[in-house]
């Protein structure tokens, strides 16, 4: 027996040594370009000069926001580029606003408002030349702090070299941007900008509402460039997005769709929650249906890649009309009776839903060249966002989109 166990001890001991010497022989390095945790301290971030600077080309972008004849299009965590789309098929990169932990932005008559880590700042835009900080509004977005230091939590890109796979920067941004990232023409008759699905700003009867994962915050902004903190709203988990529609607000979550009625502005109250499969939530509605994308990916676990049309004309009841397939659908829009839809990496697709039990029926087109994250149905194009930059069609005629314009990013980057 003991000279048995001696032998499977030396055949151990050999496959060992046979297996590790296999390994060295195949073993291989992959690089990355990442985001990585960093913190900091709020007053050195406050003790910085905000200042516009000359345009800058497109790098890495986010969020998209129209406001008369300018287009915003955020930097994550970095800034806001402004451009004159007076001309949509010719938009001109003005300036730069560098605002460190931007995600999000909304405009307000002639304020920009947008985030830094966790404060609220407003912009004097009257001048588009002569952009000013106005108003800081502090310790408002206190969920990016770090409980136990007090320090601010952020992330940079960087290089990374190892000898395993490992996240890529589309999907570890995606993961910490949903944590930090529709046309509404009623808000925009009041002076308001327009964003696009994915936003987590919005403005409705005078006052900015501004969700992060758990939470929505309400602002004050009868006047302007005085924007005051009201309160903050407790939600629950895994808020994603808002989208307001007359004297409602429509929250998307990555389990459901939320309801809100803010006829009273300053302290919206819950109508209703409808629940789905855990998955990234996008909605935008009219005054009968909610149209919600569901979808799986890097930070929606086990979701479903689906269009939903929720009946909502009873705001209490909300009820799932029929859900259809989709391959990866991330923002939406709607004009009128077309609804145009980002599938990610596998294009854009547009339909027609005035019926909405057929809506598979009435698809109009699928551009499978055209990557898109997020859009705007605006009065001059149809803006569209996606990894290789921000296009803009004509879209007179719904069933065939017209390109008039692209602007190409520096560093395009893979994206789920």
């Amino acid at each position: 027996m003991k000279s048995l166990y001696s032998a499977f001890s030396l055949l151990f001991l050999l496959s060992v040594l046979l297996f590790s010497s296999c390994v060295d022989e195949v073993t291989n390095t992959y690089t990355y370009q990442t985001m990585v945790p960093i913190y900091l301290e709020m007053s050195d971030v406050r003790a910085r000069i905000i200042s516009t600077e000359p345009a800058q080309p497109l790098d890495n972008p986010g969020k998209i926001y129209i406001y008369e004849d300018y287009l915003f299009i955020n930097e994550p965590t970095k800034g806001i580029h402004i451009l004159n789309n007076a001309d949509p098929s010719n938009p001109i990169n003005l300036s730069f606003i560098p605002i460190a932990g931007n995600v999000d932005m909304a405009v307000n008559g002639k304020i920009l408002y947008a985030d830094n880590y966790v404060d609220l700042l407003a912009f004097d835009l009257s001048n588009i030349n002569d952009i000013k900080l106005v108003k800081r509004v502090e310790d408002v977005f206190k969920h990016m702090y770090r409980h136990e230091t007090g320090e601010i939590i952020t992330f940079r890109d960087t290089v990374i070299t190892t000898d395993s796979p490992t996240w890529e920067r589309g999907d570890m941004f995606l993961m910490n941007s949903s944590k930090s990232y529709s046309a509404n023409y009623s808000a925009a008759a009041q002076s308001y900008g327009t964003g696009g699905s994915m936003a987590r700003f919005t403005l409705a009867n005078s006052h900015l509402y501004a969700v992060d994962e758990t939470t929505m915050r309400v602002f004050d902004v009868e006047n302007p460039a005085e924007p005051t903190f009201v309160k903050p709203i407790d939600l629950g988990w895994g808020i994603e997005t808002i989208f307001p529609f007359e004297d409602k607000l429509f929250i998307g979550s990555n389990i459901g769709m939320h309801i809100y009625d803010a006829s009273t502005p300053s302290s919206p109250t819950r109508m209703a929650v409808y629940e789905h499969v855990q998955a990234c939530d996008p909605v935008v509605v009219n005054s009968d249906y909610a149209f919600v994308t569901l979808r799986d990916g890097t930070s929606c676990w086990n979701g479903a890649n689906q269009l939903q049309v929720i009946d909502i004309k009873d705001l209490y009841q909300p009820t799932l009309v029929k859900s259809y397939p989709m391959l990866n659908p991330h923002g939406l829009g709607l004009a009128g009776d077309f609804l145009y839809l980002t599938e990610g990496n596998h294009g854009l697709k547009s339909f027609n839903v005035s019926d909405v039990m057929n809506i598979d029926q009435n698809q109009l087109e699928f551009l499978t060249s055209e990557k898109s994250v997020d859009l705007i149905p605006g009065p001059n194009s149809l803006i569209v966002i996606g990894p290789d930059g921000v296009c803009q069609f004509d879209y007179s005629n719904p069933s065939k989109l017209k390109k008039l314009s692209c602007i190409q990013v520096k560093n395009p980057v893979k994206f789920y």
